[in-house]
């Protein structure tokens, strides 16, 4: 049971100081359960994109696949989905209660003193870094095990065109018809499960 304790007590640390939201947090996820040995890189990176894919917070989503998976991989004493139920409940539980506690009292607190030049102030200097923690959760994802798992040059440049083309259809609008259209995330990560299964099964 001493697991679930360490497991407790990490999404307790993420759910706290996890600022920015789902992608700001993923280098703590990140050091919290692959460091120790409780999931490997790759699961971790497995992990990350099923939970963009499904409904829900990413940060929400990982807690509960990583604490479905973690105990029997941690401990080999505690196999069976009844353990990873548990897990599951208890990281999610973990992450989400200090969060809805500081939030709750937070936006008392800055409708009270939305005025404030320390308020104002001390945004200014959070922005930044939420938008720093985003970006250094997607430089930790361009890894190996998200672009070459196999080893294999020829997929991992295949990798790297996927990669490119969705931000490209994400962020840029396509000239159809006189008019610019977006293409809707949905659709992007629609497509490119199909390409990954023309390609790699």
């Amino acid at each position: 049971m001493s697991f679930y304790l360490k497991l407790i007590w990490a999404y307790l640390k993420i759910g706290i100081f996890g600022f920015g939201g789902g992608y700001a947090m993923l280098s703590l996820v990140e050091k919290a359960v692959v460091t120790p040995g409780w999931i490997t890189e790759t699961m971790f990176t497995d992990i990350v994109a099923i939970s963009q894919m499904t409904p829900g917070p990413i940060g929400i989503n990982s807690a509960t696949y990583i604490g479905y998976a973690a105990p029997q991989i941690a401990d080999p004493a505690l196999q069976g989905w009844w353990w990873g139920i548990l897990g599951s409940v208890l990281a999610t539980l973990a992450v989400t209660v200090p969060s809805f506690i500081l939030v709750l009292y937070a936006s008392h607190f800055i409708r009270r003193h939305q005025e404030s030049g320390a308020i104002k102030a001390i945004f200014g200097g959070l922005r930044p870094v939420v938008v720093g923690l985003i970006a250094s959760a997607a430089i930790m994802l361009m890894n190996s095990a998200n672009f070459n798992p196999r080893h294999i040059s020829w997929q991992l440049w295949t990798n790297i065109a996927i990669c490119a083309i969705s931000f490209c259809l994400a962020y840029f609008p396509l000239p159809i018809r006189n008019k610019k259209i977006k293409i809707h995330p949905i659709l992007i990560i629609i497509m490119a499960g199909i390409a990954g299964l023309a390609i790699y099964y």
